[in-house]
């Protein structure tokens, strides 16, 4: 996201929850609400889209919020915010952004409790006396905690698509630099891991230039504090307060440099050692013979795993996991590439939560060279998210045939697709006779977070129109963690309903874990953005990196199929299940 994006929809965050806490108009807290997030998804710059007199235009974006946005593009603050403040103890906002701590509950910790502090919080928390308050409890008490704990753990690490995001706009920013060679992000962050410490960039030069790279480096606009500058490695820390190294290694040296510092530190050691026992000496500046000393190889990453008698091994699955076993025999499985993606099944326009017009959502897809996607808006219960009514749909169905009349002839499908929402009883948010008007179904749990959804979500497989369990753990990095569930029985379940489970890229769920377990079972899955704006669809990439970290080939992904092999799968499954 922009920077000036992201500190802009923070601000009117912030602002509707002040006025929550104060217990100002639920309407003037909502309309904040609704200018964070759909600020938060703009793919474009905010003020880029202000100059041009585009965000005007935008839904959502009255005079007033306007006056607030132009205010701060000119002085870096809004006015309205820095009152607010003033009206709140510092501890309590920052509290707000830890998961289950929301205004409400910070005004009574406030009122009931004298709360002025987050150590006044803390001690209310664990001495019992909030938990005595109406509408609280020990169990809304134990989940704060865990927020707490949640919340701790996403100050000292990245959620993947964060850090996935923030190393792209560096590796950009760096490619011109005057001498780079080759450039890559290496550490955690190239091995796909939920989340990342610091981003380790690691870049190639001849030595006489590697002074000009890191110079270069530590001019990068979003850079607050430089924490070390030399020739061969940098760090800053960024305008958000996450930290990039940089290191230089010269041509000779790259591939085994990027093998060192991809890791995991198990993965390095055993390779080390297998290299031991061959008489060979593995680092960061190549390959040697241990006796003589004589290089032999390093400037290619596979020559380094070549010259110790294994195949190249994906960096996904370098964590010591059986994978050197594999390789030593030849035997590492074909993962999933991005190269075999050919669509996307789980979108949202602006008919529900989305920012995009749905033709504007058709036209990136396809300029990405999908064959087909699934338009996946909101069903009716997700009133928030502004889901729709079966009239809605019916009305969206109507555009969706007009596009194909143009797109079809290009070789792109739309799917028109659903995201029905999985109701507490397990039953879904449409009717069946609405359901099976969709080309695909995607149905997911929205609600009740804490109790155990496994017979929700087994029950919305049993229907014969549900193609797609979405984020089937429910987990949301930063935010929440899984809610319990027998994922043993939801594999199996899946398996013997043909029924496909997600791999949701912003969420990380299905996790690299749960995607190996299902590969073992030969469980269908499809990897989705779950895309909100055009600007996330192209983190398919990162999808497609989290299922090759479980292990998937390419032929237990349903995205790998063509059209007539997706309409087969939903075919296959109605024709089995559906009711005479």
């Amino acid at each position: 996201m922009h920077r000036k994006n992201k500190e802009l929809a923070r601000i009117f965050e912030k602002i509707a929850d002040i006025l929550e806490f104060l217990g100002d108009n639920p309407y003037r807290i909502g309309s904040y609400r609704r200018a964070s997030n759909l600020i938060s998804e703009l793919p474009e710059d905010i003020e880029e889209l202000y100059r041009s007199g585009k965000l005007s235009k935008l839904p959502g974006i009255g005079s007033s919020t306007l006056l607030k946005i132009e205010e701060f593009l000119r002085t870096g603050t809004v006015k309205k915010y820095e009152d607010l403040r003033k009206r709140v103890p510092e501890d309590l906002l920052e509290l707000m952004d830890v998961p289950g701590i929301g205004p409400k509950t910070l005004k009574v910790a406030y009122e009931k409790l004298g709360v002025r502090t987050k150590e006044d919080f803390m001690r209310v928390l664990k001495d019992g006396s909030l938990a005595k308050l109406p509408g609280f409890g020990p169990k809304k008490v134990e989940n704060i905690l865990k927020g707490i704990e949640l919340w701790k753990s996403t100050q000292e690490r990245i959620p993947l698509i964060e850090a996935y995001s923030m190393a792209q706009d560096v590796v950009e920013y760096m490619k011109k630099a005057p001498g780079l060679k080759e450039i890559s992000v290496a550490g955690s962050l190239r091995r796909m891991k939920e989340t990342i410490g610091d981003i380790d960039i690691l870049v190639s030069a001849d030595k006489r230039d590697w002074s000009k790279v890191h110079a270069h480096f530590v001019k990068y606009p979003e850079v607050q504090k430089i924490l070390a500058k030399g020739e061969t490695k940098s760090s800053v820390v960024l305008k958000n307060g996450r930290q990039v190294d940089l290191r230089t290694v010269e041509p000779e040296s790259w591939g085994a440099a990027l093998q060192y510092f991809t890791g995991s530190k198990q993965h390095n050691i055993r390779v080390r050692d297998i290299a031991k026992e061959k008489g060979l000496k593995v680092n960061e500046y190549g390959v040697f013979k241990a006796d003589t000393g004589e290089r032999v190889g390093g400037e290619r990453e596979e020559e380094v795993y070549e010259l110790v008698g294994m195949q190249w091994i994906p960096p996904e699955i370098r964590e010591n996991w059986g994978e050197i076993e594999l390789a030593l025999e030849g035997k590492i499985p074909t993962l999933v590439e991005l190269e075999d993606i050919r669509g996307d099944f789980h979108m949202h326009t602006n008919w529900s939560d989305g920012i995009n017009p749905l033709e504007e959502v058709v036209e990136f897809s396809f300029r990405m060279g999908y064959q087909y996607i699934v338009i996946g808006d909101h069903s009716q219960s997700a009133r928030v998210a502004n889901g729709l009514t079966p009239e809605r749909y019916k009305e969206q169905w109507k555009l969706i045939d007009k596009l194909n009349e143009v797109y079809n002839e290009k070789g792109f499908y739309i799917l028109k697709g659903c995201e029905v929402d999985i109701l507490p009883d397990g039953s879904l948010d449409l009717p069946d006779e609405i359901l099976e008007g969709f080309d695909f179904v995607v149905a997911s749990i929205h609600s009740r977070f804490n109790q155990d959804n496994t017979y929700r979500i087994l029950k919305a497989m049993e229907n014969p129109y549900v193609n797609l369990i979405g984020h089937p753990t429910g987990k949301s990095p930063g935010q929440r963690e899984s809610y319990p569930l027998d994922m043993d029985r939801v594999i199996q379940t899946a398996k013997e309903t043909g029924t496909a489970l997600e791999i949701n890229t912003f969420r990380i769920d299905l996790s690299p874990e749960n995607i190996r377990r299902c590969v073992e079972e030969g469980v269908i899955m499809a990897i989705v953005t779950d895309a909100h704006s055009t600007a996330h669809l192209p983190y398919m990439k990162v999808g497609v990196g989290i299922a090759r970290r479980g292990w998937a080939p390419p032929e237990l992904i349903l995205n790998t199929r063509d059209i007539e092999g997706v309409r087969e799968f939903v075919f296959s499954k109605r024709k089995k299940f559906a009711r005479a």
